[in-house]
């Protein structure tokens, strides 16, 4: 049981530089201690190709002058752009009794949770983090863990241009298609999914 700040607090950032958020992230873990409340950041980036830390830079296929960062998080090549919603999760694990992996199902769940308030059917795919519809990924998951504390954390397709992917292998995998909401018929706006989605991630995380 979470003894103290139990609360998830949560933060919209509106349209954000993807490497000054990356920083204030590392802040936030270094300056955090035993009283600091977890929180969740909402926000979408500019256009950005972002490699994790072992990730292979040979699965950004072509230049299309998009930027690309290599960061701290785990896993391969992902796109982040307008339109898509972004949740960087700051949580104290050891102080929610988590595991690592457990996290990571407790956030595909709750983006499971989220579609299936939207009819929609979605699924994990076994050794490839994120969730699928019908084969395609519309969300994508990186953390890094330090000190006992995740930062990173998830993006969501919602209503955006999907045409960067095909200039990398996304998340590593070749061919793998990608989709998003608006072309699976959920019409709402990006600020109304990110409601619905924290409402999601705080009952899925904070059980």
């Amino acid at each position: 049981m979470v003894r103290q700040n139990d609360e998830i607090k949560t933060a919209h950032l509106g349209r954000a530089d993807y490497e000054t958020v990356w920083r204030a992230m590392q802040e936030f873990n270094v300056a955090r201690d035993a009283t600091t409340a977890d929180e969740l950041w909402l926000l979408e980036h500019p256009p950005v190709y972002t490699l994790g830390m072992a990730g292979d830079r040979a699965h950004l296929l072509y230049e299309n002058g998009i930027p690309l960062l290599k960061t701290d998080r785990g896993g391969q090549i992902t796109y982040h752009g307008p339109g898509q919603l972004v949740v960087y999760v700051l949580l104290d694990l050891n102080r929610r009794n988590l595991k690592v992996r457990e996290l990571v199902r407790r956030m595909e769940q709750a983006v499971i949770d989220l579609l299936g308030n939207y009819a929609i059917e979605a699924a994990r795919t076994p050794g490839a983090p994120g969730i699928y519809v019908a084969g395609a990924k519309i969300a994508a998951l990186g953390l890094r863990i330090k000190r006992g504390c995740s930062y990173h954390g998830l993006s969501l397709n919602v209503d955006m241009d999907l045409s960067p992917f095909a200039a990398i292998n996304p998340c590593g995998y070749s061919g793998l298609a990608v989709t998003q909401l608006r072309d699976l018929g959920v019409k709402q706006t990006l600020p109304a999914v990110a409601d619905n989605l924290v409402q999601c991630l705080q009952e899925s995380i904070g059980k």
